[in-house]
C-alpha cells in the first residue's frame, strides 16, 4: 500500500489520488484567509517567518494564551511538536524559534520531515466543545458530501474505524445545492444537541463551507476542530484545503498560493515537463502509462517484497523528451535499487518510450538493474531499440515475471 495522504473520511486511497485526482495543498493560514472572506470565523493570527518578527506579531494577536503553529503541508502537527499553546510572550518567541528552520516529522511527512519556513501565531480560544467538519466528493455516489462529527480534535480516520456511528454524512445534490434542512439532519443527531446560538453558528459555517468548496474547485475542505466557545461563538480553529489541479486554469488567484518549498525537488522537476510524478518511500523506481496499469504495477512491486520509490505516470501523450526527463528523475533518487518500466503501448508507442529511455541513459549512467515490460503498439520496434542500445536490461513478458525479476533484484 502506498503512502496515505489525509484527504477524507474514506481516505484509504493513495498519495496524490493517483490517476484520478491530483491536488494542490494550501497552508492553514491561506485556507483561513479564504474562510474569513467567505464568512467563516477564525482566530486572529499573524504569520511570521523569522524569530525577530515575533514581537511585532504579538502586538496584534490577543493573549494569553497564544497558539504557535508550524505551517507545513502535513497533518498530525500537534503530536509532532508543531503546535504549541503557551501562556506568556517569552514562550511564544521560544516556540517560534524552535520551529523555524527545523524539520517537522509527522506520519505524513516520513522520516526526514518537512522544513518549517513559517509559523502562525494566533489568539487562544476558550473552547467549550469540539466538532469535525469536512467536505469531499463521495466517489460512490459521485456527489459532494458534508461530513460532520462530535469527535472533533481527534484523527478522523481513527474515529471512523473505531466508532463509525459518530461519523455523520449528508450527500448534496449539485442541482439544489446545500439546503438548510441538511444542516439540521447533522446537528440534531449530536448528543447533546447544542444550544440555539451554537446551532445557528454551525448552520452558517456548513453553508459557507459548501460555497468555499464549490467556488474554489476543492477536493477537500476540512475544519478539525470546529469549536463552540464558552461565550457562544463557532470558530474554525484549524483549516485545510486542497484544490483539484485540473481546475487551476480557472483559479488563477489560487495558483499564486502554491508553495514550492513544500514540494520534493524531484516533483518540481517533473512538473516542468507535465509528468505525474510522486516520490514515495521505497526502493523500486517505476515508469508506467495509465492509472490502472500504475496501480497494478504498485501491487506487483509490493507483492515481490519491495516498495515503490515513486509513482510516475507518463500518460498517453508523452513524447520522447518527457520519457527521457522522467527516466532521469528516477535515476536521481539515490534510494532506487532497481527500475521497472511497464508500458502498454496504445497512444504512447513502445518505440517512443524506448528512444526516450536510451536518450536519458546517454546522459545518466544507469547504476541499477533495469526491468522492462513492453506490450502494444510498435512493441517489436521498441524492444529492438533497447536491444541495440547496449543497455543492460531484464525483459519480462508478463506481470508474474515482472514480480519475479523485482524480487531477485531487491
Amino acid at each position: 500500500m502506498i503512502k496515505i495522504v489525509r484527504c477524507s473520511i474514506d481516505r484509504e486511497i493513495e498519495e496524490s489520488q493517483i490517476g484520478a485526482l491530483i491536488i494542490m495543498k494550501l497552508h492553514e493560514y491561506q485556507a483561513k484567509e479564504i474562510f474569513r472572506k467567505a464568512g467563516i470565523p477564525t482566530p486572529n493570527g499573524q504569520l511570521v517567518n523569522a524569530s525577530d518578527q515575533v514581537a511585532k506579531a504579538m502586538k496584534v494577536v490577543n493573549g494569553p494564551p497564544w497558539v504557535v503553529k508550524a505551517q507545513v503541508h502535513a497533518g498530525g502537527r500537534g503530536k509532532a511538536g508543531g503546535v504549541k499553546v503557551v501562556k506568556n510572550s517569552y514562550d511564544v518567541a521560544v516556540a517560534a524559534e524552535n520551529m523555524l528552520g527545523k524539520p517537522l516529522s509527522t506520519k505524513q511527512t516520513g522520516g526526514d520531515g518537512i522544513k518549517v519556513n513559517q509559523v502562525l501565531i494566533e489568539d487562544g480560544v476558550d473552547i467549550d466543545r469540539e466538532f469535525y467538519l469536512g467536505m469531499v466528493v463521495d466517489r460512490a455516489t459521485r456527489m459532494p458530501t458534508m461530513i460532520f462529527s462530535q469527535a472533533g480534535g481527534m484523527e478522523i480516520e481513527e474515529v471512523a474505524a473505531k466508532t463509525p456511528d459518530l461519523i455523520l454524512k449528508e450527500h448534496i445534490n449539485p442541482i439544489t445545492g446545500w439546503l438548510p434542512y441538511q444542516a439540521g439532519n447533522l446537528i440534531y443527531r449530536l448528543d447533546p444537541v447544542p444550544a440555539p446560538g451554537i446551532r445557528k453558528g454551525l448552520m452558517a459555517v456548513m453553508s459557507n463551507v459548501y460555497k468555499v468548496f464549490l467556488s474554489n474547485d476543492c477536493s477537500l475542505v476540512e475544519i478539525n476542530p470546529l469549536v463552540a466557545t464558552k461565550d457562544g461563538n463557532v470558530i474554525a480553529v484549524d483549516a485545510k484545503m486542497t484544490i483539484d489541479d485540473n481546475a487551476l486554469f480557472r483559479q488563477k488567484a489560487l495558483i499564486e498560493l502554491d508553495d514550492p518549498n513544500e514540494k520534493d525537488p524531484l516533483e518540481l522537476q517533473a512538473e516542468k515537463y507535465n509528468l505525474n510524478y510522486i516520490r514515495l518511500d521505497g526502493n523500486v523506481g517505476a515508469m508506467v502509462n495509465g492509472a490502472g496499469l500504475a496501480m497494478a504495477t504498485m501491487d506487483v512491486i509490493k507483492a515481490a517484497g519491495a516498495e515503490p520509490a515513486n509513482f510516475l505516470d507518463v500518460g498517453g501523450g508523452a513524447n520522447e523528451e518527457m520519457i527521457s526527463k522522467g527516466f532521469e528523475i528516477i535515476l536521481q533518487d539515490r534510494r532506487v535499487k532497481a527500475i521497472l518500466i511497464n508500458i502498454f503501448g496504445g497512444i504512447l508507442r513502445c518505440d517512443v518510450l524506448a528512444r526516450g529511455v536510451v536518450a536519458a541513459a546517454k546522459t545518466k549512467s544507469i547504476r541499477v538493474p533495469l526491468i522492462v515490460r513492453l506490450e502494444g503498439t510498435n512493441v517489436e520496434e521498441g524492444r529492438k531499440i533497447l536491444q541495440e542500445s547496449n543497455l543492460k536490461f531484464l525483459v519480462a513478458k508478463d506481470l508474474a515475471e515482472v514480480a519475479d525479476l523485482v524480487a531477485r533484484q531487491v
